[in-house]
């Protein structure tokens, strides 16, 4: 019994994955042992913080005395290394959890640098940089906005870094890449821009976009230098099992400035019911060292098929890697298309539906998404997307089931073998 039982997968596809996964060997192993480490944290953090059923009870209203919320703040809190967590279920993306923590800190007057140059496409009318003037962005409330260009090779621009930074209210570090082939920072990396900040200027604030990093490595920004970072409860940190929200992790005065811009002034993180989504952001937490550890292998097994195909692949299949992504150079846009018709395919939601390049908001091409989700836009479960333009790449997150994940994989493979875009 195999795939190809239920799956019209070419036996030389199989074959090709199957050499791949042993391929593979060294770096799952290496997976396993991250996650190993980073489930004994959680555990242990449950039970420090004595998680017991009344932490999933609902509230309504004003949440006084939600104990679920303070308890599941005081876990995240711990196991990201920090003083002090916001997680709350009404942040309804990792964007609007970014604008709260920019909004609470910022002020009138102060600069902000991203010092890892360009910033998602989604954050850019919050910055000002995109969008309507008049429509409330940090421009509008006069911060100041300046980047600092990536190196050739996707470093960080270190020794500019220690020229520019100084007098900047915040720092900014997107550790993952959006659609650029730019490798997603490590925590070492990480570690090496703030010590430059800290060179520069060390009352800069550094802030981190954590999102699709949670858990890929053994430590996260906050034990690397970070003094905030932030992230969604959709992609690695809720495991899979959060409907939504989101999460500001870091030095205890930050993150009660951001609860202030989240609720209001004086009440911050003492309101605001959870209607009973405790019960899943502390599961999807449970479980996160082991799902993002199947989207890891997921996205090195691609890697390693789609090199083995002929495709440049980012990062390599043996790379450590910073995030959970990985981008296939698949060079032109009817491959680009039939990549992503393979991952539907794959998908256990929606798989009958043939994923279609439209015009999305934001982006000057069209973009193709291929993904079949059991909540919606939760890019922890497997998806594929890319804009059609050169190099024509596909950027694959995901993957809550590892075995699963192959098989989409190799029927990405397989919508490729008949669209003619390889041989074998």
């Amino acid at each position: 019994m195999g795939i190809r039982d239920f799956f019209s997968v070419d036996a030389r596809i199989e074959a090709l994955g199957e050499a791949a996964e042993q391929a593979c060997a060294e770096t799952f192993a290496r997976i396993e042992e991250t996650a190993q480490h980073n489930a004994a944290k959680v555990l242990r953090s449950f039970q420090d913080n004595r998680v017991s059923e009344p932490c999933f009870a609902a509230s309504t209203g004003y949440g006084y005395g939600d104990m679920g919320r303070d308890v599941l703040d005081k876990v995240w809190a711990q196991v990201l290394g920090a003083e002090d967590a916001l997680v709350r279920h009404n942040f309804v993306s990792g964007t609007h959890a970014l604008t709260v923590a920019l909004f609470g800190v910022l002020r009138p007057g102060d600069r902000l640098v991203s010092v890892t140059g360009d910033t998602y496409d989604t954050l850019q009318p919050v910055l000002g940089t995109a969008g309507n003037a008049g429509d409330g962005s940090l421009k509008d409330f006069g911060v100041i906005y300046s980047q600092i260009s990536l190196k050739h090779d996707g470093s960080p621009d270190l020794e500019t870094i220690e020229k520019r930074i100084s007098g900047a209210k915040v720092a900014y570090i997107q550790r993952s890449r959006g659609y650029t082939l730019r490798e997603a920072f490590t925590t070492d990396t990480i570690a090496e821009i703030c010590k430059a900040v800290r060179r520069a200027d060390p009352q800069t604030i550094i802030m981190v976009d954590n999102c699709y990093g949670e858990f890929v490595e053994t430590i996260e920004p906050t034990q690397a230098g970070a003094d905030l970072i932030i992230g969604s409860m959709i992609k690695n940190a809720g495991g899979g099992i959060a409907r939504t929200g989101g999460y500001i992790a870091g030095r205890a005065d930050l993150v009660e400035k951001c609860a202030y811009r989240l609720t209001c002034v004086g009440l911050g993180k003492e309101v605001g019911c959870t209607l009973g989504m405790n019960r899943e952001l502390f599961q999807g937490l449970y479980l996160a060292p082991d799902i993002v550890a199947n989207a890891l292998k997921t996205a090195v097994f691609a890697s390693q098929v789609f090199t083995m195909l002929g495709f440049r692949c980012t990062p390599a299949a043996d790379a450590v890697r910073g995030d959970i992504v990985t981008a296939v150079e698949l060079r032109t846009p009817d491959a680009l298309c039939a990549f992503c018709r393979g991952i539907q395919k794959g998908s256990p939601v929606d798989a009958y539906v043939t994923p279609e390049p439209w015009d999305m908001p934001g982006y000057e091409d069209k973009v193709i998404m291929a993904a079949g989700a059991f909540t919606n836009g939760a890019s922890i479960e497997l998806s594929a997307d890319g804009p059609l333009r050169s190099p024509y790449a596909a950027w694959m997150q995901g993957g809550i089931s590892w075995r699963s994940g192959k098989i989409s994989v190799l029927l990405a493979a397989q919508e490729l073998l008949e669209q003619g875009a390889i041989t074998l």
